[in-house]
């Protein structure tokens, strides 16, 4: 399946029912006086997400959504119909925003979530309501109101907890294979991957970590270059970034210079990106000998000037990613223990107030 992680779409509420201007008409009762309904709501339209899907794509070819409309009022003040709401399924994890405005209207996070997209107009009131002392046969109602009409931009950001960064063919998709039980595409050519792929990686029987593997960037990548930065988005969710390196590339690049021009559209795309927690696996460690290995490494995290934690792997030959693998699972089991002790403190202090 294409993957397809923008769309943009229309959406239509319906409108609301027309009151009714009706009056009570029995044998033996006269002068019965109005009895005109009021009419029904319009229906609304709403996204729904859906653990299920994982792209946008169903959206290029339906474009247009409309909610249902609602019945007008009828006599013996018996209300119209209301409409039926429009219920849009999405993928976990898509932001919807106004094209009109280009405000962010809501996140989608939570399989399940929903969020009202589009209001459905209000149904008129019948004449009964019109009725008074000194006008006892009204011959009014009032229309219902439109339902809302928007123009929207559905954006996927996948739910991940790692991101892979890196240059073509720097071993990301080989990594991914390496941990867990994705299959994305390898071969020995660049942008081989032309579109995300997750992985549950699962270091135990209740612990378990989502990576992302990432489309490779170049420099130059802000400006359109090799696939740009369209699919950066994706690690903007993720807590904590590994940036593989290719130690020996075989088109004689400088590592420390690749890693310098992807933080460079880093801070292009979303400058907060860099300051995210991220650490350097230097990736294709069976490429040298074993007494190059160490020096080269530390060649390379010195002229980096290099503090986070960093690794030197083979993934193809899969040594030193289930280590990766182990300080990742730690790290987060660490933000998951300081989260605990700053809710409880925050209790504590609540209930000491």
């Amino acid at each position: 399946m294409k993957f397809v992680d923008e769309a943009n779409i229309k959406v239509c509420a319906g409108d609301g029912g027309n009151g009714c201007v009706s009056f009570r008409r029995e044998k033996f009762i006269p002068f019965g006086g109005p009895d005109g309904g009021d009419g029904g709501a319009g229906g609304s339209v709403w996204l729904e997400a859906d653990e299920n899907l994982n792209t946008l794509i169903d959206f290029r070819h339906q474009r247009v959504f409309r909610a249902e409309r609602g019945q007008n009022g009828m006599g013996r003040q018996m209300s119209g119909k209301g409409g039926e709401d429009c219920v849009i399924r999405v993928p976990v994890g898509t932001v919807v925003i106004s094209l009109d405005t280009d405000e962010t209207i809501g996140d989608l996070t939570a399989h399940g979530q929903r969020l009202r997209v589009a209001q459905g107009g209000h149904g008129g009131r019948g004449n009964v309501h019109f009725k008074s002392s000194v006008n006892r046969a009204p011959r009014r109602a009032t229309p219902g109101t439109p339902g809302e009409v928007r123009e929207l931009k559905l954006e996927l950001k996948l739910l991940a907890d790692v991101g892979l960064l890196g240059f073509p063919n720097a071993g990301k998709s080989t990594f991914i294979r390496a941990v867990s039980a994705a299959t994305p595409r390898v071969a020995d050519y660049p942008f081989t991957t032309l579109h995300p792929n997750l992985g549950v990686v699962r270091v135990e029987a209740d612990k378990s970590f989502v990576i992302a593997d990432i489309p490779g960037l170049i420099e130059g990548a802000a400006e359109g270059a090799g696939l740009g930065v369209q699919f950066l988005k994706h690690v903007s969710r993720t807590r904590l970034l590994l940036h593989l390196v290719d130690m020996a590339p075989l088109d004689g690049g400088d590592p420390v210079g690749q890693v310098r021009a992807i933080e460079r559209e880093l801070a292009k795309f979303d400058p907060a990106l860099l300051a995210r927690p991220r650490w350097l696996v230097l990736n294709k460690a069976d490429l040298l000998a074993p007494q190059e290995r160490e020096a080269m490494a530390r060649g390379i995290v010195e002229r980096l000037g290099w503090t986070a934690p960093w690794f030197v792997v083979s993934a193809i030959a899969r040594e030193g990613t289930w280590e990766v693998c182990l300080r990742v699972q730690a790290f987060f089991d660490a933000l998951k223990t300081a989260a605990a002790e700053a809710a409880a403190e925050a209790a504590a202090r609540g209930g000491a107030a």
